[in-house]
């Protein structure tokens, strides 16, 4: 629905936009930390947790930077987490989840019970998939994710009780089905929007959440043990990065109000759905494919490296001045979840035969952070972030671009629940932090001596 008086719109939006500017100095002259983050990147202190940690890079003890980042769930390690479960030969979404709900590394009986625990919640009703997922389809599968997240509140017998065992119950059940709401999501909107035939996979109720995605998302329900193997990997990267990252302090920040689940979670999933947050793999991969049209000889990496100036230089694919992929706010030598996921990316691109691609894209890695140093202060290191290869990872197993952010809600929506369940644990306050308004202060004037300042918003209908 589009507004009927277009022509007052405009002038109307100027005047708002103009009524909001600061002034940009005031921001250095009150020590305000923009985006609550220091120049270096560090973030200001708000809170406690012990989900997890994100460290910028190794330091020594004078303060030089030795050594690359890494990401910690729960006191271990990411490197040692992932490269536990991956020599086991075993799934790791599933253990993962439980480490950062509870506190602790599951043996292979608790491990058993959780995921049976897990599974037994997957599945909607009938009515529901009809009502409020394909009646109800959106362009955007976020969104739709969105509404229907909302929509299980009404079957929640018991929606607003925020005890922990009740919020735990409701965390599992939206672990469980998430996976489900992203697929479903999903074909409705290529079934609405584009004439495509409707598919909605029966979920399997056995199957590793990994696995069990993909078999819901591919009308053959087909894939190979690596594919499932490194789509597990990517959601344990992807579960959790501390309370700080902007969908998990949403969490926090709306779970201090004392609201239900299904809000709180709703919120982390919206904030998630901002290009600035959740939407940076799909804008690698657009940007690695404009790059191979440009580029005719992906080895010359003289010609690479122009590409990516083009970038730096605002003349290049979106003119926004970002090579997608690269740079972190908080990481500076490495991207440790970058890493990893690099040298599994690795196997599965020398599986399809994308060798090439895959040399592509460590040339672009390799290059990128001096291009950028070439044109801007860098404050802190520059390294390609798990974006970069994340977005390649999922076109090989051949995931619509459409649900590239959704599949980073399905794993994260384990952090979201744990950071959850903290904030109520420690009965925090609201969490209201200060604005210094720098408003000038002005009299009121009377209706019949104002000026006349632009067009009359009378008669504006959404």
């Amino acid at each position: 629905m589009t507004s009927q008086h277009p022509d007052l719109i405009a002038p109307l939006a100027a005047m708002a936009e103009t009524s909001c500017q600061v002034d940009s100095s005031f921001y250095s002259m009150y020590d305000v930390k923009r985006g609550l983050r220091d120049l270096n990147g560090k973030g200001v202190l708000a809170g406690l947790t012990e989900i997890g940690d994100v460290l910028a890079n190794t330091e020594a003890e004078d303060g030089t930077m030795t050594g690359p980042g890494n990401l910690i769930y729960r006191g271990i390690g990411i490197n040692e987490l992932a490269n536990g479960f991956l020599s086991e030969g075993r799934f790791g979404f599933e253990e993962t989840a439980y480490l950062l709900l509870f506190g602790e590394l599951p043996d292979a009986e608790a491990l058993g019970s959780f995921e049976r625990l897990l599974y037994s919640n997957r599945g909607l009703p009938n009515d529901f998939v009809q009502d409020s997922i394909l009646k109800l389809s959106s362009r955007d599968i976020m969104n739709a994710m969105a509404q229907s997240l909302l929509s299980l509140y009404t079957l929640d017998d018991n929606p607003d009780a925020i005890d922990i065992p009740n919020v735990l119950r409701q965390c599992l059940r939206l672990i469980a089905v998430f996976p489900l709401l992203a697929a479903y999501c999903y074909r409705a909107y290529v079934y609405r929007h584009h004439g495509k035939t409707l598919v909605l996979r029966e979920p399997s109720s056995d199957l590793p959440t990994a696995a069990y995605f993909l078999n819901i998302l591919r009308k053959n329900g087909h894939y190979t043990p690596l594919e499932a193997q490194l789509l597990d990997l990517a959601l344990v990267l992807h579960a959790e990065h501390g309370g700080g990252n902007n969908s998990s302090f949403t969490t926090h920040v709306v779970t201090s109000t004392g609201t239900d689940t299904y809000a709180a979670i709703t919120a982390a999933l919206c904030a998630l759905k901002g290009p600035r947050h959740g939407g940076a793999s799909g804008k690698v991969v657009r940007m690695m494919d404009d790059l191979k049209s440009t580029v005719k000889d992906w080895r010359n990496e003289k010609d690479v490296e122009g590409y990516l100036d083009l970038l730096v230089r605002r003349e290049g694919f979106d003119r926004s001045g970002l090579i997608y992929g690269v740079g972190h706010a908080v990481y500076s030598v490495s991207d440790p979840r970058s890493l990893i996921l690099r040298e599994q990316v690795e196997r599965l691109a020398h599986e399809k035969g994308l060798d090439d691609e895959m040399q592509l894209y460590r040339t672009v890695e390799r290059l990128a952070p001096e291009v950028v140093s070439r044109h801007r202060k860098i404050y802190k290191g520059v390294s390609a972030n798990i974006d970069f290869y994340s977005g390649f990872l999922y076109r090989m197993l051949e995931i619509p671009p459409e649900l590239y952010t959704p599949l980073f809600g399905v794993s994260r929506i384990v952090g979201w629940s744990a950071h959850r369940i903290e904030e109520l644990a420690n009965r925090g306050k609201i969490i209201r932090p200060a604005y210094k308004s720098v408003a000038p202060r002005r009299s009121y004037v009377p209706l019949e001596q104002r000026a006349p300042i632009g067009p009359a918003p009378s008669g504006i209908r959404a």
